[in-house]
């Protein structure tokens, strides 16, 4: 069965705990810990939702809000459903297959 899965960054939520408001509050703090981000860069990750982001930058985060990266993203999974087919038709029951297979050939010797 297939699942789809999914997370909720929630970067500034836990920054909001921490009375960390803006990210040009959060440059410094990074830049003490050894990553460069540009304020553009840390706007977008603050706001955005990231697909990618290397470890040093999730732990300089933990780090400056004294949190897990548990507490930074939330996953989540659930069962992917069914597909249906394109016109809904169920599949036909065994019992109609069986006449739809051949029948074996007899071969008559010639007269």
């Amino acid at each position: 069965m297939k699942r789809n899965v999914g997370y909720v960054w929630r970067l500034r939520e836990v920054m909001a705990q921490h009375q960390v408001f803006t990210a040009t509050e959060l440059v410094p703090l990074l830049r003490e810990r050894g990553i460069d981000l540009s304020a553009s860069q840390v706007h977008r990750l603050v706001s955005g939702i990231p697909e990618r982001l290397s470890l040093q930058v999730m732990a300089a985060l933990c780090d400056i809000l004294s949190c897990t990266p548990a507490d930074l993203v939330t996953t989540t999974a659930e069962n992917a459903g069914v597909r249906k087919t394109a016109t809904d038709d169920l599949p036909a029951p065994l019992a109609n297959v069986a006449k739809l297979r051949p029948r074996a050939a007899r071969i008559l010797p010639d007269a």
